[in-house]
């Protein structure tokens, strides 16, 4: 009877182990990468986890699904409210709109046992389930690329040491989250100076290499020789869509169209009218009441992104200690004869302010984009022409 318990006994393991096996070999696990598209929400690229089990249909986990025509989209995308959706598509059909549009696609397989895979595989089911596929999305900690990421990681059992980027175009500078960003949208210089007008110092702080890993196309690099549990993640590396990194990416932004020309045009205008207004001792108030009107706008604007939003990198913003909408006071008094010492007052403070901020920006914790510098200089130059035309 013991000789027939251990020839069963010997007879389950072995069918055990052959069913593990099985598995192992019949089902590969990737991680997806795909560099940055032309449409300024692709510009950091995108992360995606691919399954293929033998006789099915591969698939594709998507962390980044988002619905453009959902109620009063723009609102919550401003205020934080970025909702988010796992998917689980099929691959091909996952693939085809960045095969479309001729993006590098790079698929590394992960060096997993049976066990691993099949946690892996159960997590991200889990994670597409209706009751747990909505997320809140955060642009640099909690995104297409930090989810997968953080699922492989719980499914090695240990944490994940990404090797450093074989090439990082922006290692000269200091790896914060608003460098990795400008590096990647040096073709599109609107989007960033419109990033660096609503995001504070937030992203101005010294990344650990894991942080940078919130832009795909930078993991991708580091995936390669990325290490768990003292052994190597990836078994290979696959480029599914062979091409450049920055084949999709749209070309340069003229040099007549950027926000620094553009700027540095609106303060010689301002500087010409400056002058004409100190010679004929005489504010032009219409010039006045429409730049600072505009100031007080996107002051308005910083507003509400400062204290209603709840995106985590908008506060605090140095720049609305002169971009607030106390610039509005001009546009509102400035045809008002008895309001001009308040007025009067009013420039007085603002032009102090700018300059103690100018002269200690350099040594503030935020980073500040240059097309800045012609905007603040207007702002001198027309609180200092009214200080002096109207200082008696």
């Amino acid at each position: 009877m013991r000789r027939i318990l251990l020839l069963f006994a010997a007879c389950l393991l072995a069918a055990v182990s052959f069913v593990a096996k099985g598995a192992d070999s019949d089902t590969t696990v990737w991680f997806v990468n795909i560099h940055p598209g032309p449409a300024i929400y692709e510009l950091e690229g995108h992360s995606a986890i691919l399954v293929e089990i033998e006789g099915r249909e591969p698939v594709a986990y998507n962390f980044g699904v988002f619905d453009f025509d959902a109620p009063n989209f723009v609102y919550r995308f401003v205020k934080g409210e970025t909702d988010y959706r796992a998917v689980e598509w099929p691959w091909q059909m996952f693939l085809y709109p960045y095969a479309r549009q001729g993006r590098r696609v790079v698929a590394h397989e992960l060096d997993f046992d049976s066990a691993a895979k099949a946690r892996l595989v159960s997590l991200l089911q889990e994670n597409v389930r209706p009751e747990n596929a909505v997320y809140r999305y955060n642009y640099v900690k909690d995104n297409c690329a930090t989810r997968p990421l953080r699922a492989v990681e719980l499914a090695a059992g240990d944490s994940i040491m990404l090797a450093p980027a074989p090439v990082e175009a922006w290692s000269s500078l200091v790896p914060t989250f608003r460098n990795v960003m400008r590096h990647y949208h040096s073709n599109y210089p609107w989007y960033q100076f419109g990033i660096d007008l609503a995001l504070g110092s937030g992203i101005d702080y010294p990344l650990t290499r894991r942080e940078i890993a919130f832009a795909p196309a930078e993991l991708d690099g580091m995936l390669r020789n990325a290490t768990v549990g003292g052994r190597k993640l990836v078994r290979r590396t696959h480029a599914v869509i062979d091409v450049p990194a920055d084949n999709a990416v749209s070309g340069p932004t003229p040099w007549y169209a950027t926000p620094l020309f553009v700027f540095w045009m609106l303060f010689a205008a301002t500087a010409v009218l400056t002058v004409r207004d100190l010679r004929r001792r005489r504010v032009t108030r219409l010039f006045d009441a429409v730049f600072f009107g505009a100031l007080g706008l996107v002051g308005l604007l910083l507003t509400f992104l400062i204290f209603v939003s709840v995106h985590e990198a908008t506060s605090p913003n140095l720049l609305y200690l002169w971009l607030n909408p106390l610039c509005l006071l001009v546009p509102a008094l400035i045809y008002i004869k008895k309001a001009k010492m308040v007025l009067m007052w009013y420039q007085i403070a603002n032009f102090a302010l700018i300059l103690a901020l100018s002269a200690a920006w350099c040594f503030l914790p935020q980073s500040a984009n240059p097309a800045f510098l012609p905007i603040i200089g207007a702002e001198m130059l027309r609180s200092a022409s009214y200080i002096y035309i109207n200082r008696k």
